[in-house]
């Protein structure tokens, strides 16, 4: 049975027919229908997590463009992974005030295409077009908080130079934390490090650290998260000189410590009108009480537990990756500590 559509007019003033995907070959955007109830239960907007992917509602790019709503105010949290952002973009599904968007596909097609040859006027024209679909309202007034996939970090300072207004958040993990979390996830995480490794040294993100080409195949699966993790975090502290104040860094350990000082500082930073008791609320409410990722119910610090266990667990490891990372960062000049801390 086909999929049964609303009218195009009456889509690209609604907010759940999300802007999904981009196809290049038909210039066109692809839509699907989600509900921001749906928004709750899913940790990404992927395919997997959207029945509807399948049988999108495809709208040449043009036509999109000119038939959609206006935007509403858009900020963003971009982050090096493992970090908690999934977690911290829920958090801001706060009907009236914000929606938090965890891993728009779309943004990931964009950076597709740019690897496949597009042209660089061309990838940021329909860029632009895009964050203003993604910036649709469920109600007006509203503002979007989206939380890119890593691999649109890349991206960030094209991003920010088409939405002057917007504000983002630089959020990443420490980095003994990060391998611990890419050890305990098995073979998943090592091919999933593999893969970023290949997607930065695509964009050039590598080259700083010193490594020589050649010594790529001998790093282990823990010396490819620790490069990359070095990459990411370079590319932060660069984006903190030029961005200035229109930048804030946090790390994942002082989201587990200071949820509510965390929130407070980031409502301020994206002009959004969250006070005590709806920080309250959010804290004390089902977001912080359960895994983002899988929907596992956690105790009270149970977050921190996992962390140190898995850094014992592998301590070997860690301490002698951690070692060789830091040297590279020392010579190369790179921060363990960002600068623009959101809490200081």
């Amino acid at each position: 049975m086909s999929a049964t559509f609303p009218p195009v007019a009456d889509a690209m003033v609604d907010a759940r027919w999300l802007a999904h995907r981009y196809d290049p070959s038909h210039d066109a955007f692809q839509f699907v229908d989600v509900s921001r109830a749906h928004h709750a239960t899913i940790p990404f907007l992927t395919d997997e997590n959207l029945p509807n992917a399948r049988s999108p509602l495809v709208i040449k790019r043009s036509d999109a463009v000119a038939l959609a709503s206006p935007p509403g105010p858009i900020h963003f949290i971009f982050h090096s992974a493992y970090c908690c952002s999934t977690l911290l973009a829920a958090a801001f599904d706060v009907p009236g005030t914000a929606m938090g968007l965890k891993e728009p596909v779309l943004l990931n097609d964009i950076v597709g295409w740019r690897h496949r040859g597009a042209k660089g006027a061309d990838a940021a024209r329909v860029l632009d077009e895009g964050l203003r679909l993604l910036a649709r309202p469920f109600t007006t007034g509203e503002a979007t908080i989206i939380k890119p996939s890593n691999i649109v970090n890349p991206l960030i300072p094209a991003i920010m130079g088409l939405r002057p207004d917007a504000r983002a958040l630089l959020l990443h993990a420490p980095l003994d934390a990060y391998l611990a979390s890419i050890a305990r996830k098995g073979l998943a995480g090592r091919l999933w490090v593999r893969d970023l490794f290949g997607k930065l040294m695509r964009e050039g993100m590598l080259t700083s650290l010193g490594i020589e080409p050649a010594d790529y195949l001998r790093l282990t699966d823990i010396q490819v998260a620790a490069a990359g993790w070095l990459a990411q975090q370079f590319h932060f502290q660069s984006l903190c000189e030029k961005l200035g104040m229109r930048v804030a860094t946090l790390r994942s350990d002082v989201l587990n410590e200071q949820p509510r000082g965390v929130l407070a500082r980031l409502a301020e930073l994206f002009g959004l009108a969250l006070d005590t008791d709806a920080i309250s609320t959010i804290v004390n409410g089902p977001v912080f009480a359960r895994d983002a990722k899988t929907g596992t119910e956690f105790s009270a610090g149970q977050r921190e537990r996992d962390a140190r266990q898995a850094i014992n667990l592998y301590a070997d490891e860690i301490e002698k990756v951690g070692h060789w990372a830091r040297v590279i960062a020392h010579n190369v000049g790179i921060s363990e500590t960002l600068p623009r801390p959101l809490l200081s």
